[in-house]
């Protein structure tokens, strides 16, 4: 697979994980055809990846994962041999408050492309051969632990406790029945908590990077014990190369930082970063800590167990917790203006503009 050229989709490659794994396959294989599929919810951004936008090897493609027939067409049109699914919703708090719109994307979504996929794939004369649909997926699905020290590992039972993990649950569950059923070249991961640079600013690292600097509320559910893995997104794209390349088939392989920490202690080392950057004194911000109603069904703990992919691959995550949470502190600092633009839809008219007239 290192050796052949290739045609890849990337689903949902304007998101936060899906543009840094555009951005490594596009600039790492300049023999691979790097096709970017993402619908551009309020999500994605094709700002994201405006370093490589005119790279010959890249292409975008404005679709919806549901629409069975352009799914189809893309796939036949550009000989797609490789799919590496990436477009989710996922914030458990719109779950919560929109459970349709997660079972749409993300089950009938996965299950659609798997279906075209099947479809097009099962119609060449090599049929499967060389061909690869590899699915991303999240912690969440194991349910919950206690602060045992135990991990999720690729064999933890599903439990999933919101409207999103159920969603990506059964997600994972056609995937694997794709396999099983039709004999289609799957491989399913599962991570834990990402952040890093181009992160939409309502997931808890950049939104509160954002109101401490703008001197606005932290809301913190609970007491803020809740207990995530932090894992660079970096970090993440490069087991999603090493995975896709060298994974074997109808396998499962958990992706972790290693890097547990509480809500609460995440928070205050936000607060005691963002405030040294800014020249601010020590303490400057921890009143904007406000402690809110615990959200419904919030997990206590994930931590996950990459030794499986650290033993059969070789992966391992490159950076400590506190070089990876300064660089991304200093990105965000350093790109308020890309916060601004993404939170206001401005880029939209943009892009509209740039693809129309390509």
């Amino acid at each position: 697979m290192d050796s052949q050229k290739r045609n890849i989709v990337v689903t949902g490659g304007a998101g936060f994980i899906g543009s840094h794994v555009v951005r490594l396959f596009v600039n790492k294989y300049p023999d691979y055809r790097i096709i970017n599929l993402d619908k551009l919810t309020y999500a994605g951004n094709l700002e994201n990846l405006k370093d490589i936008e005119n790279q010959p090897n890249y292409t975008f493609v404005k679709a919806d994962i549901c629409d069975y027939g352009a799914m189809l067409d893309i796939l036949r049109d550009n000989d797609v041999d490789g799919i590496i699914h990436l477009a989710a919703e996922s914030h458990v708090d719109r779950s919560i408050r929109d459970p349709f719109t997660f079972a749409r994307t993300n089950v009938m979504g996965t299950l659609t492309l798997l279906q075209a996929a099947r479809t097009f794939w099962e119609s060449l004369p090599e049929g499967y051969e060389g061909k690869r649909f590899y699915h991303i997926s999240t912690d969440e699905v194991y349910g919950a632990l206690d602060l045992d020290g135990t991990l999720f590992t690729e064999q933890t039972k599903y439990q999933p406790h919101s409207p999103y993990s159920a969603s990506k649950a059964s997600s994972d569950h056609f995937v694997r029945a794709f396999h099983d059923t039709y004999g289609m070249p799957t491989i399913v991961t599962n991570c834990s908590n990402n952040y890093g640079p181009y992160q939409f600013p309502e997931k808890l690292i950049p939104l509160f990077i954002n109101n401490i600097r703008h001197r606005r509320p932290l809301p913190v559910y609970g007491k803020g014990e809740n207990v995530r893995d932090w894992l660079y997104v970096v970090d993440h794209a490069r087991a999603i190369d090493l995975i896709f390349h060298k994974g074997k088939v109808a396998e499962t392989y958990n992706i972790g930082g290693v890097n547990e920490w509480k809500n609460i202690d995440i928070v205050k080392l936000l607060i005691k970063t963002v405030d040294r950057l800014l020249g601010n004194p020590e303490g400057f911000s921890d009143n904007l800590i406000t402690f809110v109603t615990d959200r419904k069904g919030h997990d206590l703990r994930y931590a996950i167990d990459s030794s499986k992919l650290c033993r059969e691959l070789g992966w391992q995550p490159s950076l400590q917790f506190d070089e990876g949470i300064e660089k991304t502190v200093r990105w965000y600092l350093d790109n308020q203006e890309w916060m601004d633009r993404v939170t206001s839809g401005e880029y939209e008219k943009y892009y509209e503009a740039f693809y129309a007239n390509r």
